[in-house]
């Protein structure tokens, strides 16, 4: 009866076995002035802008200083050339041309695309170096220009469609399952949250911007073809739309100019929507101007802003709700509205003819 009780009483467990030891605080012997305080997070962009400012100030006292030692530009790493001209087609550094990045031969820029020429040339005379031509980032007008070229000689030399073609279409079409336009949140149930409950929804926004997009492409370039959700049911996994719906897409990609279709290209990829990069299209493109004209409403254009918007609801239904991160958020916005931007300059342009011969 003993040995029972023994082993019913509870036993004490302990985590460690080694002995408990007093803290002993040391006095703090280290002379200096006191570490500044934290600030807080800006509540405005010009308080963000004037501390980043603040911050590259050191830097930019540095480069000036190196830019004014007297060392060659190859020890130097700095740019070799000096002056960028704009001429009627191509760009010049110094007077040699701006050439590809895959062919290099010299890049010229066609003469209805008179911004186009002037967007390359102002990348390149932002540059402080030749290595900051090597990053794409840095010259995004000059990187589609190139590839515009690529393309176009491509078709030249070739009765049908050609590698770079292809894989432009390969690229895009996946988007039209996936797209942003069509990707819709489901309706907020019984249990959401007094925030997802405000009017308009989400969903309600994003339908309400999708609808005349769809419309405009369905009754302008695609006639008939039916364009679905993609998450519909509270699916999570997007459906693919109709083969016939995809045969009718692809017909129309190949069937693209070379400028149009890598212009195309840059807004699909920078928007995540094919349905959007069309728009666009329809509405800068040299080639469109029929289309524009039988669609004209008399309203606002569809530009980089309806454009960076359209495909950004979701993104900014949630900052709007948490808020944004700084240095993420911010830069993803400018950075969508750079891309926009170029692929307008790309498959934008005026029918000009080309200007005559020097005598």
């Amino acid at each position: 009866m003993k040995s029972v009780t023994r082993l019913a009483s509870p036993s004490r467990r302990y985590l460690h076995l080694s002995q408990a030891r007093r803290v002993t605080p040391l006095p703090i012997i280290q002379a200096g002035h006191l570490p500044t305080a934290p600030l807080s997070a800006a509540s405005q962009n010009g308080e963000r802008v004037d501390r980043r400012w603040r911050q590259l100030e050191p830097f930019r006292r540095g480069r000036e200083l190196h830019t004014t030692e007297s060392q060659s530009a190859s020890a130097t790493g700095e740019r070799p050339w000096t002056d960028v001209t704009v001429e009627p087609g191509p760009v010049y550094l110094d007077g040699k041309p701006v050439r590809t990045s895959q062919s290099k031969v010299p890049l010229p820029i066609p003469f209805s695309k008179p911004l186009l020429a002037t967007a390359v040339a102002v990348e390149w005379d932002f540059l402080t170096s030749a290595q900051q031509a090597l990053q794409p980032h840095n010259i995004p007008a000059t990187s589609i220009a190139s590839r515009a070229h690529d393309l176009t000689a491509e078709d030249a030399a070739t009765a049908s469609s050609g590698p770079i073609r292809d894989n432009i279409i390969k690229t895009v079409l996946p988007y039209l399952d996936t797209d942003t336009l069509l990707c819709w949140a489901p309706p907020p149930g019984k249990d959401a949250d007094s925030i997802s409950q405000v009017e308009p929804s989400l969903r309600d926004r994003q339908i309400s911007t999708a609808q005349p997009i769809i419309s405009y492409l369905t009754s302008s370039i695609w006639p008939g073809v039916h364009l679905r959700p993609g998450l519909e049911n509270g699916s999570i996994r997007p459906s693919q739309q109709p083969q016939e719906t995809r045969d009718i897409v692809r017909g129309w990609l190949a069937g693209l100019k070379a400028w149009e279709l890598v212009g195309l290209e840059r807004a699909v990829l920078a928007g995540k929507s094919l349905l959007i990069g069309a728009r666009l299209l329809c509405e800068w493109g040299e080639s469109f101007a029929d289309v524009r004209k039988a669609q004209s409403q008399g309203g606002k254009r569809f530009g980089i802003k309806e454009a960076a918007e359209a495909c950004s609801h979701e993104v900014a239904w949630q900052t709007g709700r948490w808020g944004e991160v700084e240095d993420t958020h911010d830069v993803d916005k400018e950075d969508l509205r750079r891309q926009f931007g170029n692929a307008i300059l790309a498959i934008g342009g005026a029918s000009l003819p080309p200007p005559p011969p020097p005598s």
